[in-house]
């Protein structure tokens, strides 16, 4: 038979966690609610992250070009986190870390240079 009591300060915690998420979420509604704060109106619901109002169905399919830059973003990006530890350890490397790091960045640069001239950075 299986001591149950060993879950019991689990158990405790998952209780306050869920009062405490709870609480997080619901008890700013309730104030918001009981001090007037909430009275929703046009200037309230209208869009706020892009500026203005959307302009097509928001279902609609991106064009394919949104995914190469998004793809495109993410390959320097991680260049760029192994081009800092590469530079904090190059003395450790040496020449041969270097030689390396310029065939991976060479690479990459072909890379760009072939996105570029089959028109991928294009934004219309």
């Amino acid at each position: 038979m299986v001591d149950l009591e060993q879950y019991l300060p689990i158990l405790i915690f998952l209780f306050i966690a869920v009062i405490l998420s709870a609480a997080f979420v619901f008890l700013p509604m309730g104030v918001s609610r009981l001090t007037g704060a909430h009275n929703p109106d046009a200037e309230k619901l209208s869009e706020y992250e892009c500026g203005f109002p959307a302009f097509e169905d928001p279902r609609s399919q991106f064009d394919v070009k949104f995914y190469l830059v998004a793809i495109s973003f993410l390959l320097f990006d991680l260049e760029a986190s192994f081009l800092f530890p590469w530079a904090v350890s190059l003395d450790v490397t040496g020449w041969m870390g270097w030689a390396g790091m310029m065939i991976f960045l060479g690479i990459l640069a072909i890379g760009l240079a072939y996105e570029w001239k089959m028109g991928a950075l294009d934004w219309q």
